[in-house]
């Protein structure tokens, strides 16, 4: 029996940054194949024409479909699945309305569990096959979401949260027992399978300095664990921390004071920052996750993509459910276009594709493992059906080129255009969908 087996479709992926290479970042290939190893990575690569054939060999046949690596989402919390489309309210008010009333919930460790099955089922559904999670402040949540994740060989990074300030008793920790729990858990999980650690404070209100200076001595005890938080998401939200870390002469800085600005390290969202904040960013190797749906939901505001490139700032994007109202990178991708859109920032299906795959996969630094179709990275890949709805296949039928199809599903897709996804080249959507 072989040991390896054979995937054929259409393929696209990006071998660097369109916004700076354009489409001679792009690889596609009309009639391709993928041959995939018993340990789940890809061992060739190209036109199916040029692979040799292996008697008896299993093949996944997608000829008529589309295939593009696995989605990545910088930056969701599963905690939050519901209170995704809550109605009527901004950051601040959001979180103490909906938000910490339901994260109160995870210290139930079959509650959590339960969540995390349901979370990454939805997932898989739309995709997404790799992402930064937020947990809650329960090491329970942390423990739940990595033992389903790690059932399913995800490639998955998460973090229990840091928080000891400006929120519900119920929810809080300390600086001691957040250090405490926190490095146990790196201890247990981190580098285990394909799980990764996340350093996480939620963001800069709910630390003291105290607490900050914690999560920075966790970094260094464990260089190559991430750190993820919330940074300039909102207006009221910047002013607030201006008021409580006076000495600080932004909004990054308070973070830098404590070491937290680094490569591995992703802050989500990115949109009132300061000429010296872009520096900072750039000259750290540091990553923003830019929540297009939820920036519009909550009423943020409008992220500067352009300024990003410009500045040489990494970024990926993330649905940030539940302030992102779908769990859809496809959607994601939607918004993005839309908010630059009315920056007059005309961003290219290409780069939408590269924010949603290899650079999600920068951005997290993970792109020796996942991004693209390279030999020798994990075969964790996306099946697009093109004729999933009946808009989609009319407005593709007549597509001639590969730019006009992506920008169809970027536009009008999302779950119903993934027709299986792959994870280490092996399907799960449908094997997901046998097990709900």
């Amino acid at each position: 029996m072989s040991s390896t087996h054979l995937i054929r479709a259409s393929f696209l992926h990006c071998l660097g940054d369109p916004a700076r290479q354009g489409n001679s970042a792009v690889n596609y290939i009309e009639d391709g194949a993928c041959r995939v190893s018993e340990d789940g990575c890809i061992c060739e690569f190209g036109e199916a024409k040029s692979l040799s054939t292996h008697p008896g060999e299993p093949v996944l046949d997608y000829r008529e479909k589309l295939i593009v690596p696995g989605f990545v989402d910088t930056h969701t919390h599963y905690p939050q699945v519901d209170v995704i489309a809550s109605y009527g309210a901004r950051l601040l008010d959001w979180l103490e309305t909906y938000t910490f009333p339901c994260e109160a919930e995870f210290g139930d460790a079959a509650h959590a569990r339960e969540t995390a099955t349901f979370f990454l089922r939805e997932l898989i559904s739309n995709g997404t096959t790799t992402a930064l999670v937020f947990g809650t402040s329960h090491t329970a949540s942390i423990d739940a979401f990595f033992e389903v994740a790690q059932q399913q060989n995800l490639r998955m990074v998460a973090g229990k949260v840091m928080m000891d300030r400006n929120a519900p008793e119920s929810i809080l920790d300390t600086a001691s027992s957040s250090y405490k729990d926190s490095k146990a858990l790196i201890e247990r999980w981190h580098g285990v399978d394909r799980l990764g650690y996340a350093v996480t404070p939620r963001f800069a209100p709910t630390s003291t300095r105290e607490q900050l200076d914690t999560a920075g001595k966790l970094l260094q005890q464990y260089p190559d664990v991430h750190l993820h938080t919330h940074l300039s998401e909102n207006l009221e939200e910047c002013a607030w921390v201006s008021e409580l870390f006076p000495e600080a002469c932004d909004y990054l800085d308070v973070y830098e004071q404590s070491g937290l600005v680094r490569k591995r390290s992703v802050f989500a969202h990115g949109i009132h920052l300061t000429d010296r904040e872009w520096s900072s960013l750039s000259s750290n190797n540091a990553a923003i996750a830019h929540c297009a749906m939820s920036n519009l939901c909550i009423g943020s505001g409008l992220f500067n993509y352009a300024r990003a490139v410009k500045e040489n700032v990494t970024v990926g994007l993330g649905t940030d459910v539940g302030g992102g109202d779908s769990f859809s990178m496809l959607r994601t991708c939607n918004e993005t276009y839309k908010v630059q859109q009315l920056q007059r920032n005309k961003i290219s299906p290409a780069s939408l594709l590269y924010l949603s795959t290899l650079g999600g996969a920068r951005a997290l630094d993970l792109d020796t493992h996942i991004g693209n179709f390279i030999v020798g990275k994990e075969a964790d890949m996306v099946v697009l059906n093109e004729q999933a709805t009946p808009i989609l296949a009319r407005k593709t039928q007549h597509a001639s080129t590969w730019e006009e199809r992506l920008f169809a599903l970027l536009m009008l897709g999302d779950d119903r255009a993934v027709f299986e996804t792959l994870i280490l080249g092996r399907p799960a959507k449908t094997q997901s969908m046998r097990l709900a």
